[in-house]
């Protein structure tokens, strides 16, 4: 398992190639809610997400070799856009592989960055692919199995706990769960009285059903939530997840999308899924932890298109 000096190494390392995002008060969500939430919002990140940290950690931690030889990425959107654009900023060449529901425009942006883009049927035929590449003598930036891109991620975490005011409780999505691995991480070493939460949508609950089985299982991809959308999480992720989060919750993705629609209106922020989620999520903390909660939330990716939420509305029936 990673520790807090990893992630200062990370923050050292990436420093000027991503952006400090913002930690700000929510008094629209604060309202919403019924307690105080903080949000880092992350979806101003480079390239609309935290995948940009763990990208720029990895891409920069490569020897000339690795470099020379190029990487390969497996992604359901966000870390391919963040390989495919950190990659082309620091000169080296990406292939990135993604499942052809991975969303048109994720797609799109890391072909206009000058990766090669592969796509397959799904993330278990994406991850065997990139497996094929690498033996091939491409690099590997693995989306979450990687202690240094874990740390990267951590880096949220970190300025999370420097920045915001008095948290109780942190939500924080979960895909192959590098981010929260980070994060918790991070908050355990500076915010050790925190309370951490993950947040998975239904049909992409890998971490929810590693805890029940004790260790990373396969699982079925079926969530609209294409970022969260590991077929299963890692043996790495799963140790920091088990040792430092209180509980994963896992909520439909019709909720993660009202969510979305609750992020633009009342704390004026376009998000994904993959964030909207934590609403849903949200609320049922409150209600377990009762009207002393001070809420911080970890708004991850705001990759979502216009057209991606107007579908999505009118299959939920939402208005």
């Amino acid at each position: 398992m990673i520790g807090i000096t990893d992630i200062e190494a990370a923050t050292e390392r990436i420093a000027g190639h991503v952006v400090r995002t913002p930690t700000l008060p929510s008094p629209g969500l604060s309202g919403l809610l019924g307690v105080p939430v903080t949000v880092k919002l992350e979806l101003l990140q480079r390239t609309g997400s935290f995948k940009a940290r763990g990208a720029a950690a990895k891409l920069l931690s490569l020897g000339e070799a690795e470099r020379a030889a190029g990487v390969v990425a497996v992604s359901g959107g966000n870390h391919g856009i963040a390989v495919a654009v950190m990659a082309a900023a620091l000169d080296v060449k990406a292939t990135v592989v993604m499942p052809r529901s991975a969303p048109a425009r994720a797609i799109e942006i890391a072909e206009e960055a000058g990766a090669s883009v592969r796509l397959t049927d799904g993330m278990g035929s994406a991850f065997s692919l990139v497996n094929d590449l690498r033996d091939e003598g491409l690099t590997l930036v693995h989306p979450f199995d990687d202690p240094v891109v874990i740390a990267g991620q951590g880096t949220v975490g970190l300025e999370f706990a420097r920045d915001a005011d008095e948290l109780t409780d942190v939500l924080v999505s979960v895909g192959g769960g590098g981010l929260i691995s980070g994060v918790a991480t991070a908050l355990r070493a500076l915010r050790p009285q925190v309370r951490i939460w993950g947040v998975e949508t239904e049909g992409a609950e890998a971490m929810a059903e590693a805890l029940k089985a004790g260790g990373p299982v396969p699982v079925e991809v079926s969530s609209i939530s294409t970022t969260l959308s590991a077929p299963a999480v890692a043996p790495l992720t799963y140790e920091h997840v088990a040792a430092l989060v209180g509980e994963v919750l896992v909520v439909p993705d019709r909720e993660a999308v009202r969510g979305c629609l609750e992020l633009a209106e009342h704390a004026k922020v376009w998000t994904e899924p993959a964030a909207g989620c934590l609403l849903p999520a949200a609320r049922r903390v409150v209600e377990r932890v009762g009207p002393d909660a001070r809420l911080g939330l970890v708004v991850c990716g705001g990759n979502a298109s216009a057209v991606d939420m107007a579908s999505w509305v009118e299959r939920f029936g939402l208005r």
